[in-house]
C-alpha cells in the first residue's frame, strides 16, 4: 500500500471543536476568539488574569546540525506532547507559525509530519489567523511613514542614504532584494535605494516574539532605529511617532493561537522569527501562557542546537526570565551518517562506520547543551530504513556521556511511539536537577560575548573582524547597548561559517562581516558570512505541485 502524504494524513484527522480543546486546559469559551471551528485566539484579558498562576515545567526540543536528510524537531515536539498527554500528564506544545515563503519554495510546512502533526495543517501553513499579514502591514506602514516624512519637511533630518528599514513580503522573491524606490518624479517621494526582506526576517517579528504584553510591544516598537540623520545620528520610530499605529495593527495578532494535534491535544502556535537573523523561537507570550495552563510545556527552537538552543537560552530565556527543566536533542541516523561523510544517495544502507564518525556532531551538541545546566536526553527520530544495530550505536555512544538515547517512532505511531521519551522527560523535569544558566553575563563586552559563543559553542579558536566592525562594537557600547545579548547569524549547516565543513570542526576562526542593531528586540545581530534575508525560489518550486482539487481540497502542500 502506498504511503500517505502528510497532507493526506492531516486531512483524515478527526478534529474536535476548538472549544473542547480549550476546555481541556481550563480556557472557557468566552476567552476564545474562534477562527472557524478548529482554531482560535486566546483573549488577552484571560491571559492577564492567569498571571499569578503557578508555572509548569518547560522542555526544549532542539536538534543536531541540519542536513538535507532532515531531523524532525517539530514532529518530535508534537509526538512528545501527545505522549505526555497519553501517560496522563497535562501538557501543551508551543510552536512557531510557518512562513508562506518556504511552503511555496522547497522546505515544506512547519506543522510536523506523519501522525505527529498539528491541524488544520493546510490553514496553518497558509494564511492561518493572519498574524504574519499583520506583522507585514506594521512593517510596511513604518516604511511608508519614513518615505512620507522625507517627502515633506523631513524635520527629523533623515538621510535617505542611511535608511536601514526595509519593506517585507512573506514570499520568496529574489527580484525584490534590491530595488530603487521613489522613481517617477517629485510627487512619488524621495529616490533612494531600498529593498525587501521576507516577513519572518523583520525586526517586528523578533519584537513580536519577545514582548511580554501590549505595552511592552509598543515600547519596543518605539525603540526601533530606522536609520540615521545627515549628521549620522540614529533616528527611532518613537521620534517618527509611528509606534502607536503599528501597535494597533498588531493588537489582535498578538493574542496566541490555539490549535490541536491529530490526537486532539492543545497546541499554541504563535510567531515565527528567522533562526539566523533573529532568535528562531515562538512568542514569549505563548510560552508563558502555556506555562500557566499546563504542567508540562514543550517548545522548539530553530535549526541545530548551536543556533536555536543557544539563542533560546541566551536571548529568549534571559529576556523572559524562563528556566527550562529539560532539553531533548533530536537526531536521525540519516543525518548523522551524512555528518560522517556518507553520500545522500547511500543513506538507506546500513553504514555503522559513517554513523560512528557522524556522532562527533552529536557529541558536540551534547557537550554544548551541558554548559547551560539543563539535563539532556537524545531522541532518535527513527526512519523505517534504520536498523537496530544503528540505533544501538547511538545508544552506546550516548551512554558514554551519561545521556539516555531513546528510539522514537512518532512519525508512524503518533504519541504511542514516544511514550518512553515522555516518561524519561517527566523524570528529568520532576527530579529538580536542572540548574539553568546562560553562557555569558550581561556585563561582558559585546566582543567577548561573541567570542564566548564562537569558542564554547562553535569550537572556534577565536573571532576576527576588520577595524570598521570593531569600531561599531565600541560605538554600540558607548550608546549604552553593551548589556544586549548577541544573536549570531551564520550558516546552520556547520559549527563553522563554512557550510561544507561537517562533523565537529575545531581550530577554525569565525570572521564577522557586519553587525546590526535590533534596538526594539534588544539584541545585536552578528553576521558571519552571507546571510539571506530574502530567499529565492528553487528551479522547481513546491508551488508547482499545490492545487485545489475537484472537491475543493488543497493537495500537494507537502
Amino acid at each position: 500500500m502506498a504511503t500517505k502524504s502528510d497532507i493526506e494524513i492531516a486531512q483524515a484527522a478527526k478534529v474536535r471543536p476548538i472549544q473542547e480543546i480549550g476546555a481541556k486546559i481550563g480556557i472557557p469559551n468566552d476567552a476564545l476568539i474562534p477562527y472557524g471551528h478548529d482554531k482560535a485566539k486566546i483573549n488577552a484579558d484571560f491571559i492577564e488574569a492567569k498571571a499569578n498562576a503557578k508555572d509548569g515545567k518547560l522542555i526544549l526540543v532542539t536538534a543536531v546540525s541540519p542536513t538535507p536528510a532532515g531531523e524532525g524537531k517539530t514532529t518530535t515536539t508534537v509526538g512528545l506532547g501527545d505522549a505526555l498527554n497519553k501517560i496522563g500528564k497535562n501538557a501543551i506544545i508551543c510552536l512557531r507559525e510557518p512562513s508562506l515563503g518556504p511552503c511555496f519554495g522547497m522546505k515544506g510546512g512547519a506543522a510536523g509530519g506523519g501522525y505527529a502533526q498539528v491541524v488544520p495543517m493546510t490553514d496553518i501553513n497558509l494564511h492561518f489567523t493572519g498574524d504574519f499579514h499583520a506583522i507585514g502591514a506594521a512593517n510596511n506602514l513604518l516604511a511608508a511613514l519614513i518615505d512620507n516624512h522625507m517627502h515633506w519637511e523631513n524635520q527629523l533630518n533623515i538621510d535617505p542614504r542611511r535608511v536601514t528599514w526595509r519593506r517585507v513580503v512573506d514570499m520568496n522573491d529574489r527580484a525584490l532584494r534590491s530595488v530603487t524606490s521613489g522613481l517617477g518624479g517629485f510627487h512619488n517621494g524621495v529616490v533612494r535605494e531600498a529593498g525587501f526582506d521576507i516577513t519572518v526576517a523583520s525586526e517586528i517579528m523578533a519584537i513580536f516574539c519577545l514582548a511580554t504584553n501590549l505595552k511592552d510591544l509598543e515600547h519596543r516598537l518605539g525603540n526601533i532605529v530606522l536609520g540615521n540623520t545627515h549628521d549620522n545620528e540614529p533616528v527611532t520610530v518613537r521620534e517618527l511617532n509611528a509606534h502607536g499605529a503599528m501597535t494597533a495593527l498588531l493588537r489582535d495578532s498578538f493574542q496566541p493561537n490555539l490549535v490541536q494535534t491529530m490526537e486532539n491535544n492543545p497546541a499554541l502556535m504563535h510567531g515565527g522569527p528567522f533562526a539566523n537573523i533573529a532568535h528562531g523561537c515562538n512568542s514569549v507570550i505563548a510560552t508563558t501562557t502555556g506555562l500557566k495552563l499546563a504542567d508540562y510545556v514543550v517548545t522548539e527552537a530553530g535549526f541545530g542546537a548551536d543556533l536555536g538552543a543557544e539563542k533560546f537560552y541566551n536571548i529568549k530565556c534571559r529576556k523572559a526570565g524562563l528556566s527550562p527543566d529539560a532539553v531533548v536533542l533530536v537526531a536521525t541516523i540519516k543525518a548523522l551518517k551524512m555528518q560522517g561523510g556518507a553520500a545522500k544517495t547511500e543513506l538507506g544502507t546500513e553504514d555503522v562506520e559513517a554513523l560512528q564518525s557522524g556522532c562527533k556532531n552529536l557529541e558536540r551538541h551534547i557537550r554544548n547543551l551541558g554548559k547551560f545546566g539543563v539535563p539532556v536526553t537524545v531522541a532518535i527520530n527513527r526512519y523505517t530504513a534504520d536498523t537496530d544495530r544503528e540505533v544501538q550505536v547511538i545508544r552506546d555512544f550516548c551512554d558514554k556521556y551519561h545521556v539516555r538515547a531513546i528510539n522514537c517512532t512518532h512519525w508512524a505511531d503518533g504519541g504511542a511511539g514516544t511514550v518512553e521519551l515522555a516518561e524519561h522527560i517527566v523524570e528529568l523535569c520532576d527530579s529538580g536537577v536542572s540548574q539553568f544558566r546562560t553562557l555569558y553575563d550581561d556585563d561582558l563586552s559585546l566582543w567577548e560575548k561573541t567570542a564566548t559563543i564562537a569558542r564554547e559553542i562553535y569550537g572556534a579558536d577565536d573571532i576576527i573582524a576588520d577595524k570598521k566592525v570593531r569600531g561599531e562594537f565600541a560605538d554600540l557600547e558607548q550608546q549604552g547597548r553593551g548589556h544586549y545579548p548577541i544573536c549570531m547569524a551564520k550558516t546552520q549547516y556547520s559549527f563553522s561559517t563554512d557550510p561544507n565543513l561537517l562533523g565537529a570542526p575545531t581550530g577554525h576562526v569565525v570572521p564577522i562581516r557586519e553587525i546590526r542593531l535590533a534596538a526594539g528586540a534588544e539584541f545585536i545581530v552578528v553576521v558571519c558570512g552571507a546571510i539571506m534575508t530574502m530567499p529565492g525560489l528553487p528551479r522547481v518550486p513546491a508551488a508547482n505541485n499545490i492545487r485545489v482539487n475537484d472537491e475543493g481540497r488543497i493537495e500537494g502542500l507537502f
